[in-house]
């Protein structure tokens, strides 16, 4: 199996949205993490403190054949087409180990895709 890794900053209010649009698409399982962002447009601040907008991180590990149904059901669960609401993108992984548990539900889905 080909897999590969779908990285996805996402604002805190749509992080569920987004896990369960990858989840009805075929991710099967997702590691979140905490994470800040900054882009090129200025933070908002109040009385000279920095506003922050919290980002989570979302690890998606997924097989290469569902990897861009997984991108699409993101960037619209995301609402990344309106600024600001986060960016995803997805690397090929070399190896990867201990994805048993997960093993048999991916096998089905790649017998189901092909077959």
């Amino acid at each position: 199996m080909r897999f590969k890794a779908i990285l996805a900053l996402v604002n805190e209010e749509v992080q569920d949205t987004v896990i369960q649009a990858a989840t009805e698409t075929g991710a099967t399982g997702v590691t979140i993490l905490n994470a800040r962002g900054e882009g090129i447009h200025k933070q908002k601040s109040f009385f000279g403190l920095t506003m922050e907008a919290q980002k989570d991180m979302l690890l998606f590990v997924v097989e290469d054949f569902i990897c861009d149904a997984i991108m699409d059901a993101i960037y619209k669960a995301g609402k990344f087409s309106q600024k600001g609401n986060g960016i995803a993108f997805c690397l090929p992984i070399d190896r990867a180990i201990g994805l048993e548990s997960q093993l048999p539900e991916m096998e089905k889905e790649a017998k189901h895709h092909y077959f």
